[in-house]
């Protein structure tokens, strides 16, 4: 299958080891991945922020670049379900309404798209230890992702999930919130952090670097030894 690959800002930036290793796991599976160099962010700061003039630009730019019939595949369900869920919103009743609806359906969160349309469970990956799982907002509520990395995590070698207390329940970061509700945000990871060691497990895994990112900063600051790890570099790990 020939996909197309869509690293967000971010990840590009502070992760991209996170973007090789989904396309080492994407390419083991047999699929032929693009990379449109041209490509930068999906939107979604600006239109948070309430600058929904400018989101759109970015949008626009977005749709041209990926433009086309084949899946759009990216290691961020954020960035996912902004496309679908609110992409409709600004083009509405535009000249790419309909362009829109289909790049909608084209877009797919890493783990989603291995489960739903590979149709792969098992990769081969190998990692030693006890793991717990967070649902991000987005993966949870906009992308309605649950089941799809846990089925991908249980087949992983070596690896015991655990189930954490209120682990629908959200780690704090939440964008720009983190930096505008500093005081609450740091409370709400420092509840996510505590729930995943309460697990004894070594590792924190979700679909969302942004959590992740989030979640790090406090166990570093706290100097404890659960490790975040992208679901993707979790699938590229032991071959």
């Amino acid at each position: 299958m020939n996909i197309q690959l869509f690293i967000p800002c971010f990840v590009d930036q502070l992760y991209p080891e996170t973007a090789f290793n989904m396309i080492k796991v994407l390419e083991k599976a047999g699929c032929t991945v693009s990379y449109n160099t041209s490509q930068t962010c999906c939107g979604q700061p600006a239109f948070n922020a309430g600058f929904w003039d400018e989101a759109k630009s970015v949008c626009t730019k977005f749709i041209k670049d990926f433009n086309g019939s084949d899946c759009i595949v990216t290691p961020s369900a954020s960035c996912a379900g902004f496309i679908r869920n609110y992409y409709g919103k600004l083009f509405d009743n535009s000249s790419v309404h309909n362009e829109v609806k289909d790049l909608g359906k084209r877009v797919f969160e890493f783990s989603e798209f291995m489960i739903q349309i590979l149709k792969v469970e098992d990769v081969g990956a190998v990692l030693k230890g006890k793991a717990t799982y967070h649902d991000s907002c987005a993966g949870l509520r906009e992308c309605r992702i649950k089941e799809e990395p846990r089925k991908l995590l249980s087949r992983v070698k070596g690896l015991k999930l655990i189930e954490m207390n209120d682990v629908e329940t959200c780690c704090g970061f939440g964008g720009t919130f983190a930096v505008k509700f500093e005081a609450i945000s740091i409370a709400m990871g420092e509840q996510k952090v505590e729930n995943a060691l309460a697990t004894g497990a070594d590792y924190l895994i979700s679909t969302d670097l942004s959590c992740l990112m989030h979640l790090q900063g406090y166990i570093n600051h706290k100097g404890y030894k659960l490790q975040t790890m992208h679901i993707a570099d979790v699938l590229a790990s032991g071959y």
